[in-house]
């Protein structure tokens, strides 16, 4: 086995270009004494709103939290349906699974990997109480067909944009076109915690109040609880934190774009690379083709010393969690078939010129032999 020359990740070398920022800043929530929903909590909740065009931003301890605490602001639970794509992460549903309520699943088209808005409106049922459209990997879902489908059936739409902090829908940031956005500050986004972290984004001044409560145990002051929740609150260091990674998130993302973009060059004529939809900024926070032989293509690269993953090649409905929906392989084609195919490159801004040649030599020497 080769020695990896390029790694999947680096976060070690980004914290590093940046330590001092960071130590700083964990400094002075150290000698300041607010571990607890301290000011830099609402300095970061400040700048974020701000930067995704929104009234509010609510910061909470991850992303499956935020999207929890979104659905239970809407009163959902068992009876009802909540649509979203088969092809994410488990907590595009398991967050209404966790309240009783059932994921239903909408196909994706193959070109953007994002939810499908020609197959929604035949998916809504009487029971459908939300819409949870997920901007996959860093490119928006089509949300101008999606919106308009469910304001004809009265529904929210809450965005799963845990993989598209800084990705731009026709002008507009992803978490700012629904009636909240869910994102995720997990290490492996391009806007990340040192840990686990989550934000969500509203312009709903009435969901924002709740919020406020629901992170915090259903807390109205120190000694009065207004009704039952948990403890989902961001931590004040996390946020000192984000608020140094917000500083860089711009550069950072035009790096992977610029990386993103000579990857794709180099690439599309021997495996399917991702695509940009008219009027959208794709932030490529993982950097997926569409590969034929993939097991064979992993261990090429594995041998060239490129650390490249598979993303989702169990689609949701067919995870064991799953099995009592009833859902059975070839119900979403395209889902189907792209979880055969997905691979999932190195990129990160911090990349070398000679790491990026290693990737691309290794994808196409293997598909030149």
């Amino acid at each position: 086995m080769s020695q990896v020359a390029v790694p999947y990740v680096a976060l070690g070398l980004r914290a590093r270009r940046i330590k001092h920022e960071l130590l700083a800043a964990i400094e002075r929530v150290v000698d300041g004494g607010m571990y607890i929903l301290g000011p830099e909590v609402q300095e970061f909740e400040r700048r974020f709103a701000a930067y995704c065009g929104t009234r509010y931003a609510v910061g909470v301890a991850d992303g499956t939290s935020a999207l929890i605490l979104v659905l239970r602001s809407l009163g959902i639970g068992p009876g009802d349906e909540v649509i979203t794509a088969p092809n994410s992460f488990i907590a595009s549903a398991s967050s209404a699974a966790l309240l009783g309520a059932t994921p239903r699943f909408v196909d994706v088209r193959r070109e953007d990997m994002n939810l499908n808005s020609d197959l929604l409106e035949a998916a809504i049922t009487p029971r459908t109480k939300a819409i949870v459209p997920v901007h996959l990997t860093g490119h928006p879902a089509d949300m101008e067909p999606i919106l308009k489908v469910a304001e004809r059936h009265r529904l929210p739409v809450i965005e799963d944009a845990a993989q598209s902090v800084g990705t731009l829908y026709h002008g507009r940031r992803t978490g700012g076109m629904g009636y909240a956005g869910c994102f995720s500050l997990h290490p492996l986004k391009n806007l990340h915690a040192l840990g686990d972290a989550g934000v969500i984004t509203t312009g709903d001044e009435r969901l924002y109040q709740w919020l406020l409560k629901a992170r915090s145990h259903g807390l109205r002051n120190r000694d009065e609880v207004e009704f039952w929740s948990t403890n989902s609150r961001l931590d004040t260091l996390q946020a000192a934190v984000l608020c140094v990674m917000l500083d860089h998130l711009d550069e950072w993302i035009k790096a992977r774009r610029e990386i993103a973009a000579q990857f794709s060059a180099a690439l599309r004529d021997v495996v399917g690379v991702p695509a940009e939809a008219p009027g959208s900024l794709h932030t490529y926070q993982t950097y997926m083709i569409q590969a034929e032989r993939r097991p064979a293509l992993l261990e090429h690269l594995k041998q060239r010393g490129v650390d490249a993953k598979v993303h989702y090649p169990v689609p949701i409905p067919m995870q064991e969690a799953a099995r009592g929906l009833g859902h059975r392989r070839g119900e979403f084609p395209a889902t189907d078939w792209l979880a055969e195919r997905i691979v999932s490159l190195p990129i990160y801004a911090e990349m070398t010129r000679e790491q990026r040649t290693t990737v691309i030599d290794g994808v196409r020497s293997f598909y030149r032999a």
